[in-house]
């Protein structure tokens, strides 16, 4: 028996169906940019919605061919926020003939947890940051290698601060020094450990390693588990940050789609980093999605 997940986000719908022994049948990745907009209007664009029911409908599509009746539905950051979400959540439901569940950050947070506990057991006994950015939000959770110490979802995301921030193209140094405050601004809030290892997750992640590796096509076998230096990191965000759109888009290992906001995303990342001095960033393909696949089969 085939089973399937669908994570909406604030920038992309994932659809996941596995095989009863949890491995990969369909992984796919659209973009609705469910948030565009929603930073500053507190509502979800009837652009955004309709390009986010179209994929729903392929998804539906997919999910019929592949013989999966119910899938498990899950909702972040923009359906949390958005005054309008039923605008969205009502049809999304009736195309996907199943429940659409929005959940917190805290929620968020665990199976971004699960998942990276699932893929790397090497990592257990040792303290490590698991960091999902999105679109719309980020969650941060720190382990002591035997249990969850925190997790907290923090509100800044790729698609929100490139809206909020980086208005030109390429953007400017004041563009780029108020996104950084912005970043440094929610991170002095948290209490982070210091002089351990970043697990990156979600998308802004894995493109991050794609990039380093000049990867075409994509391979999310080749991303999970990749390693990146702190310097690299930054060096990695500073490339994107000052390149046009255009010049990103031509970057191997780049989605076209998230170019235009990759460099907001990268930036959290980088400025986590220099925030905890930790000494590795690792890449991994399997985010929220998995964590619910993990789940699941427990």
């Amino acid at each position: 028996m085939k089973s399937a997940v669908i994570d909406i986000g604030t920038n992309t719908l994932l659809l996941l169906i596995v095989d009863e022994k949890q491995r990969r049948v369909v992984d796919l990745c659209r973009f609705g940019r469910l948030g565009k907009g929603l930073d500053a209007s507190g509502r979800l664009a009837p652009e955004a919605v309709m390009n986010s029911l179209e994929i729903c409908r392929e998804y539906r599509a997919v999910m019929d061919e592949h013989g999966v009746a119910s899938p498990r539905v899950i909702g972040t950051q923009a359906l949390r926020e958005a005054a309008n979400a039923a605008e969205f959540v009502g049809p999304a439901e009736q195309i996907l003939k199943a429940k659409l569940e929005v959940i917190g950050g805290s929620r968020e947070a665990e199976l971004a947890f699960l998942s990276v506990a699932k893929s790397f057991p090497e990592l257990a006994g040792q303290a490590f940051i698991v960091v999902d950015v999105g679109g719309g939000s980020t969650e941060l959770i720190t382990t002591d290698g035997t249990k969850v110490v925190s997790a907290v979802s923090v509100p800044i995301g790729a698609v929100r601060l490139t809206e909020r921030h980086l208005k030109t193209d390429p953007p400017t140094s004041t563009e780029l020094g108020a996104l950084e405050a912005d970043i440094d601004e929610r991170l002095s809030a948290l209490s982070l450990p210091t002089g351990v290892p970043i697990i990156g997750t979600a998308g802004t992640a894995t493109t991050l390693a794609a990039i380093a590796l000049k990867l075409v096509p994509y391979d999310p076998d080749a991303v999970t588990g990749f390693r990146l230096t702190p310097e690299d990191v930054e060096g990695l965000y500073q490339r994107l940050a000052r390149a046009t759109v255009a010049e990103r888009k031509a970057m191997p290992g780049m989605e076209p789609q998230r170019a235009d906001v990759i460099a907001g995303g990268v930036a959290i990342y980088a400025r986590i980093m220099r925030r905890t001095s930790a000494p590795v960033f690792v890449a991994c393909d399997r985010g929220i999605r998995w964590g619910l696949v993990y789940e699941m089969a427990q």
